[in-house]
């Protein structure tokens, strides 16, 4: 890497995971095609970007703790929580070091915040890590260091683990939340049915995201008040890492990269500031 790119600030992102393993099996549970522009998407994301990070630090809404958890384990395993598929995809692999240093800069920035936060050096990479990034940083040597949600999912305090990471940024670390911005399983698993509550949420969560300042923090804290807000997010986990990445954003608007129709429901990525030249 280039250290001239370490003076750039890297942008924030907001991804769709997908289902499970599904970029990486024939899929059944829907059209057979339903995965496959997200797939595409993600293959070509670091191109986006630019700039070859450092570190990464991604947030994913399938880890959660009573207070924030560090993953500072140097060499991280998978972790395949999903269940019911393809018995190949128990076998996938992801060898993405971790960063004890960088586990513990983060907990000191999120300590001096007043922000209770824990190392955590047993927990691997869950699917909402190594899923998607196995397509967006396919070679794996890219330093990964995974951040929990608290179990009480609430937006403010996110935001402010966000707040306390962001001069992370400037040291050529990529901050990545990792969930859905719809997310009703029992919805999507009903592919004929008319989804305009996805379109409603979309809508404004894009509007939202490209508000600043306070305004921003505001209606992100209020979430549940949105359109369709709970028959999009019945429970909000997969929304919560837009939270810490809106956070690490600073004043930086938000803007959607990406749109699709999975399942016959809207759904995006919102990146936070501007992608940077390949260095």
């Amino acid at each position: 890497m280039d250290s001239n790119s370490k003076t750039e600030i890297f942008p924030t992102l907001y991804i769709p995971h997908g289902g499970g393993p599904c970029f990486f099996m024939d899929w059944t549970m829907g059209p057979a095609d339903t995965w496959d522009k997200m797939k595409n998407w993600l293959l070509q994301l670091a191109n986006t970007i630019g700039a070859r990070p450092a570190q990464i630090v991604v947030c994913s809404a399938h880890w959660e703790g009573k207070q924030i958890l560090i993953n500072s384990n140097p060499k991280p395993p998978l972790i395949y929580d999903y269940k019911g598929f393809p018995a190949h995809t128990y076998q996938l692999e992801y060898p993405a070091p971790g960063s004890p240093q960088l586990a513990l800069q983060m907990k000191n920035l999120l300590n001096n915040a007043n922000i209770s936060a824990c190392l955590d050096a047993e927990h691997g990479l869950d699917h909402g890590v190594f899923i998607p990034f196995k397509l967006i940083y396919p070679d794996a040597d890219i330093p990964i260091v995974q951040i929990s949600l608290r179990n009480d999912l609430d937006p403010a305090h996110h935001i402010a683990v966000g707040r306390a990471l962001a001069p992370l940024r400037q040291a050529g670390t990529l901050v990545v939340g990792s969930g859905m911005s719809y997310h009703n399983m029992q919805t999507l698993m009903k592919p004929e049915e008319n989804k305009l509550d996805a379109e409603q949420f979309d809508h404004w969560l894009q509007g939202t995201c490209a508000t600043q300042g306070q305004a921003r923090e505001d209606l992100l804290c209020n979430w549940h008040n949105a359109p369709a807000a709970r028959e999009a997010h019945p429970r909000e986990e997969h929304l919560l890492p837009l939270m810490l990445v809106a956070g690490a954003a600073a004043d930086d608007p938000g803007r959607a990269i990406y749109e699709d129709h999975v399942l016959g429901a809207k759904v995006s990525a919102i990146q936070f500031g501007q992608s940077l030249s390949n260095l």
